[in-house]
């Protein structure tokens, strides 16, 4: 499949960080619900003054109430329209958006670059605490409170039987002609001195719902309901658990998205649009 920039066009990767409390997740939608998508394809429009709307392709589709802090899109915009605006762009929009949603960068991708498909890893981090008095006021909106103790060991236990190319569906919401198997490149679970415990979870992609099932298990696992070697148990199944839970999306925050040198951007966005199996998979 080919993903070259039309002619007349140039790529521009954008930078962003967002704050998912009053999304309705990234991507726009037809009920016209408010999304990070829209508010910013609105406010390139208008602060470019064009008569059309230009589509932002995404690393990582965000659902609702999630943040991001290092969230990576592309926009392929005319050339004489960027040659225009290309030394004012970052503050107009910094103008425009509203106070959830910031552009950080705007810049010419190199070839090859999609935010999407060129990326070999997402980094989500999730925050949750269990101190007995609950979530400091100020951070409210971005760490879970869990009413039991954890016990991080046990976690870091159970998270490092799930590491791994695996399919996940037992993990994950089934879509459509989507394939569930994913690398989990990384789980892991450290306490700070504040008491809130941050998992940090990185993978090739994710899943609809993967990290969210992925904490909840774990969560299980720390607070003593289920021993250390459950959440393996559940992934080996290959079918959703009832007593897996979706945990609550404010905890968790899209970190940061990695991307290979530029000299094989080209070479990974063809890679990733490949229907991914198992080794030994049968076709059918």
């Amino acid at each position: 499949m080919s993903d070259e920039v039309a002619d007349g066009f140039v790529r521009l990767r954008l930078d962003v960080s967002y704050d998912g409390k009053d999304f309705s997740g990234w991507a726009k939608q037809a009920s016209g619900r408010r999304t990070v998508q829209g508010e910013i394809e609105d406010a390139l429009r208008t602060v470019t003054r064009s008569s059309r709307t230009y589509d932002l392709t995404v690393a990582g589709r965000t659902d609702a109430g999630v943040h991001a802090r290092g969230q990576v899109a592309h926009v392929d915009l005319p050339v004489e329209l960027w040659g225009e605006h290309r030394e004012k762009l970052l503050k107009r929009l910094a103008g425009r958006l509203p106070r959830d949603v910031r552009v950080w960068s705007v810049a010419e991708a190199p070839s090859g670059f999609n935010a999407r498909f060129s990326a070999i890893w997402r980094r989500y981090a999730y925050r949750v605490t269990d101190q007995p008095g609950g979530v400091d006021p100020l951070l409210r909106g971005h760490v879970l409170w869990h009413d039991w103790p954890l016990d991080v060991d046990a976690m870091n236990e159970a998270a490092e039987r799930l590491l791994g190319e695996h399919d996940f569906a037992a993990y994950c919401k089934r879509r459509e002609g989507a394939t569930t198997i994913r690398t989990l490149q990384g789980l892991s679970l450290v306490r700070g001195d504040d008491g809130i415990v941050t998992a940090t979870v990185r993978a090739d992609a994710f899943c609809h719902n993967m990290v969210r099932s992925l904490i909840g298990a774990l969560l299980f696992v720390g607070d003593g309901h289920r021993p250390a070697d459950w959440p393996g148990k559940v992934l080996a199944a290959g079918v959703r658990d009832s007593a897996v839970h979706v945990v609550r999306p404010h905890g968790l925050t899209l970190e940061e998205v990695g991307y290979p040198a530029d000299e094989l951007l080209a070479a990974r966005n063809k890679e990733a649009r490949n229907k991914r199996t198992l080794p030994g998979a049968g076709c059918c």
